[in-house]
């Protein structure tokens, strides 16, 4: 442990991967840990990203570890368990029981989504049982869909699906919470509610064919928009005590962080979908490069006594 990283960054996904390019084309010592947990690789590919629509995430991935190795950025496979702040940084400790110290702490672990607990889910999750419309709706586009959600959740959902196909239901899988208001809105746009108790969801050929209700009657469908929670997938925020956003439980929520994707707690940024970004890869792929380039910024201004602009301007601000 004898070597001090000037960043390391945790969480190989789309975020941390573009970080570590950043890093590495400004010549600073990067370390990326990769516990090869990304949300997304249950997909079969990825809609919406430009260049590389469609493009399997782990295809993705190992295009963009191999840019980063072009650059001297190392990235490891491992599980970080624990980090410590000290005098000259952060000391990160793995699974595998090695450390590593370094100067700046980037967090880009995305959030562990949590499917409906429904059985047939799993086989589904990710193809034609999905979270995000902008990611999967092309590939069920003028199919009979469906929407898992109560509540005003599930009128957004509902009503923003409806931009791909017109025979859509939304299910409750028992009472969907809605008032009259949304029950409207909904029947304007010719959404149906169906609210009986769901017992499974029933798969052909490795795609959704229909929702089995607990009555034994069946809805066929070709898609479902499940709404989901989502969960920390590590408690490294925790053990940094960098704030936290939202009423919700500390793991549950997104980690806060100004606009430059610092958080509360000097030298640590953070990046990706573990801050509420929209849960796109084009997003993380962004988050990671504004992330990079702040931690960039604040280390020159160690260095080299980089005077730097405040916010508004795009640069980093130690105000």
């Amino acid at each position: 442990m004898n070597e001090i990283w000037d960043c390391i960054v945790v969480g190989g996904g789309a975020a941390g991967l573009s970080a570590g390019l950043v890093l590495g084309r400004a010549r600073r010592t990067t370390l990326v840990i990769d516990a090869g947990e990304q949300s997304n690789l249950a997909a079969t590919g990825i809609g919406g990203l430009l260049g590389h629509d469609g493009r399997p995430p782990a295809e993705l991935y190992a295009l963009g570890r191999g840019e980063l190795a072009s650059y001297g950025v190392q990235v490891r496979s491992g599980e970080a368990t624990g980090i410590d702040r000290g005098e000259r940084g952060f000391v990160l400790r793995l699974a595998d029981g090695t450390s590593h110290r370094a100067r700046r702490l980037l967090l880009a672990t995305g959030m562990a989504y949590l499917p409906p607990a429904l059985p047939g889910v799993d086989e589904l999750w990710g193809r034609s049982v999905f979270h995000c419309p902008f990611c999967h709706g092309w590939e069920v586009a003028d199919q009979p869909l469906a929407v898992l959600a109560r509540g005003d959740r599930a009128v957004h959902l509902a009503l923003l699906l409806r931009c791909w196909s017109d025979d859509i239901v939304l299910l409750g899988d028992g009472p969907v919470e809605l008032d009259d208001a949304g029950r409207t809105r909904l029947a304007a746009a010719g959404i149906e509610i169906d609210e009986r108790p769901i017992a499974a969801l029933e798969a052909a050929e490795g795609e959704l064919a229909a929702v089995v209700f607990a009555d034994g009657s069946r809805l066929a469908r070709r898609g479902l928009l499940a709404a989901t929670g989502m969960r920390q997938r590590d408690r490294l925020a925790e053990c940094l005590g960098v704030d936290i956003t939202g009423p919700g439980p500390a793991a549950e929520d997104p980690v806060g962080v100004d606009p430059l994707c610092r958080t509360s707690v000097p030298g640590v940024f953070a990046a990706g979908d573990l801050t509420g970004e929209m849960p796109q890869v084009a997003a993380a792929i962004a988050a990671g490069s504004r992330a990079a380039a702040a931690v960039v910024q604040s280390l020159a201004a160690d260095d080299y006594g980089l005077p730097l602009p405040g916010v508004a301007t795009g640069a980093l601000s130690d105000d």
